[in-house]
């Protein structure tokens, strides 16, 4: 259940708190109701996020060696900070990613998204098969990112495939050949955000301005292009494809009878990028009346969370603009609320205004997968063909991201 939890999301079998054992044999406290889930991401005391980003699978000194190699380090920065320098580095980041900042962007990614969609629906027009995903949602989000950021000049190709593998590595169940692989991939990756975080611009010099440390920085820049625009383009993803199942959605996009912030946020509540969330537990205390002994592993099924039926009308259903809809938790709560939820709304809103219109008459080839992991979807995948094409087309393969 850990690692598909996307697929388990409406199953009412789940008590409000409950005992469920890893693939290493560690027991987690799993978090159901949103209520309790919001809770504990709003009481950093009792439930600290220290272990936000510890590995799911235990490290083999193999891979640990590697990483030690690059001099790769994690100190506590953003998710995992529960440190007096938190609300400072958030505070540098928030800047940032200011709301006016953001919609400054929005001209540009909206002028960029349309001139996508313009060659892909001639694409579709052609009888062609395209990926949503890779021609469309992929680079977005770090495209957007970088333009505020000032992010290191690195191939938009290879800084998806770090982030997707810093994904991986942290979050899913996996073997030692595999761990080794991509912390090699981690690791190098990790050495260019250290140079850049020397040198750099923006975002990093002005943490380096504030007097935090390199490794303060690294980790800053590390968690921005892992979770701020790697879980961005899966939402993308997600949304388009939930969309493609929507028709009465679309019409009343069509018609101006739907607001498009409205589907954003049901998107957000029925597809989140980021389904679990995790917390320890700093003391004995209780929850739901469950016991939870200090030191366990509390981890939040966000995307349950957005269906619980004391919070909104229709848990399953896609109703824009339904009472609840908004009070999801994808953004998570609390001090450690996503520090760029202003931006991944906007680049959500700017992609539903310009893309829907793909996704009438259209019939789905090849829909998201998503692999095994704790926290992420991670879709690899949305392909997408008119829908006169006759039955029996083969899957198309994914098409290479440095095309998007």
């Amino acid at each position: 259940m850990l690692f598909r939890s996307w697929a388990q999301v409406a199953d009412t079998r789940w008590p409000d708190v409950a005992r469920v054992a890893d693939h290493v044999g560690v027991e987690h406290l799993v978090v159901t109701r949103h209520a309790l889930v919001r809770q504990v991401l709003t009481d950093p005391v009792t439930f600290r996020p220290d272990n936000a980003l510890d590995a799911v699978t235990p490290m083999p000194v193999t891979a640990l060696r590697v990483l030690a190699g690059h001099r790769f380090r994690l100190p506590p920065t953003l998710a995992n900070n529960s440190g007096a320098s938190h609300p400072e580095i958030r505070a540098i980041v928030a800047d940032a990613l200011h709301p006016a900042r953001v919609a400054e962007q929005r001209p540009w990614l909206t002028a960029l998204v349309r001139e996508r969609v313009t060659r892909l629906s001639a694409t579709l027009d052609a009888g062609e098969p395209v990926d949503l995903y890779a021609e469309l949602a992929a680079d977005l989000p770090l495209l957007v990112l970088a333009r505020l950021v000032e992010l290191p000049d690195a191939p938009v190709g290879a800084v998806k495939e770090f982030a997707r593998a810093a994904l991986e590595l942290f979050w899913a169940p996996l073997d030692a050949d595999r761990q080794l692989a991509l912390a090699t991939e981690v690791g190098r990756f990790h050495g260019v955000l250290r140079d850049f975080a020397a040198t750099g611009g923006g975002l990093a010099a002005r943490l380096r301005a504030a007097g935090h440390s390199p490794d303060v920085v690294v980790g800053a820049l590390f968690f921005l292009l892992v979770a701020g625009q790697e879980t961005t383009s899966q939402f993308l993803t997600l949304l388009l494809h939930r969309l493609a199942g929507e028709p009465a959605v679309r019409a009343g996009l069509r018609a101006g009878e739907v607001a498009v912030a409205d589907v954003v946020e049901e998107g957000l509540r029925l597809e989140p990028p980021i389904v679990t969330w995790r917390r320890v537990a700093a003391v004995d205390t209780t929850l739901g009346g469950t016991a939870v002994p200090a030191g366990s592993s509390v981890v939040l099924w966000l995307a349950r969370a957005g269906r619980d039926p004391a919070t909104v009308d229709a848990p399953d259903e896609f109703r824009p603009g339904q009472r609840g809809s908004r009070r999801h938790l994808a953004f998570g709560a609390g001090a450690h609320r996503c520090v760029g939820d202003v931006l991944a709304r906007m680049e959500a809103a700017v992609v539903v205004a310009e893309a829907a219109p793909l996704l009438d008459g259209v019939t789905v080839v090849r829909p998201p997968w998503c692999p095994d992991n704790l926290t992420f979807r991670m879709p690899d995948a949305f392909v997408v063909r008119r829908a006169t094409d006759p039955p029996g087309f083969p899957t198309a393969p994914r098409l290479d991201v440095a095309r998007a």
